[in-house]
């Protein structure tokens, strides 16, 4: 009853009202009483708790969910059940952000205790070229994954790390 009520409100200065509650199906007298009704208790609480509950939303840069905030209320001194926070946030369009499933990006060989390491895990060398490694780097991107092989000569004891060959 409420939202035909809220529609002859809306449009109140475009069409007569007789006509628009005629058209709705309900009293005038039940339209003006709606009208000049007081906000109800529950109104005004929900009201406020939507500014709390969008406070908390932003000061999170938009990360927590409906349970976080609760907490984060109750620790404020507000009381409040979840499912009522995760309806008004359902209400005023807040959705937290999601964690990323992370992408496995080594999976090990089956044959791998049958390879020799001819490093022996030692990546320092005597001379330059003598000893070379190589990596695939997995990236997620907008189009997909994209691979990324590299390929580095060691140097000599001076420098004790990769260089990019």
């Amino acid at each position: 009853m409420s939202q035909r009520y809220e529609l002859i409100n809306r449009e109140e200065g475009n069409y007569p009202i007789a006509s628009m509650c005629r058209w709705s199906r309900v009293s005038r007298s039940g339209y003006y009483s709606w009208r000049d009704r007081p906000q109800s208790r529950r109104d005004i609480r929900r009201q406020e708790l939507v500014a709390l509950i969008e406070a908390e939303f932003e000061a999170s840069d938009g990360t927590y969910g409906y349970r976080r905030i609760t907490a984060r209320l109750g620790r404020r001194g507000v009381v409040v059940h979840h499912d009522t926070v995760r309806c008004l946030m359902r209400q005023a369009g807040l959705v937290a952000a999601q964690p990323r499933r992370r992408a496995r990006t080594t999976i090990p060989a089956a044959d791998l205790e049958g390879r020799p390491d001819l490093v022996e895990r030692d990546f320092t060398a005597t001379a330059p070229g003598t000893k070379w490694v190589g990596d695939i780097t997995h990236c997620p991107h907008l189009g997909g994954i994209r691979l990324f092989g590299h390929c580095s000569g060691l140097r000599h004891e001076e420098s004790r790390g990769l260089r990019h060959g």
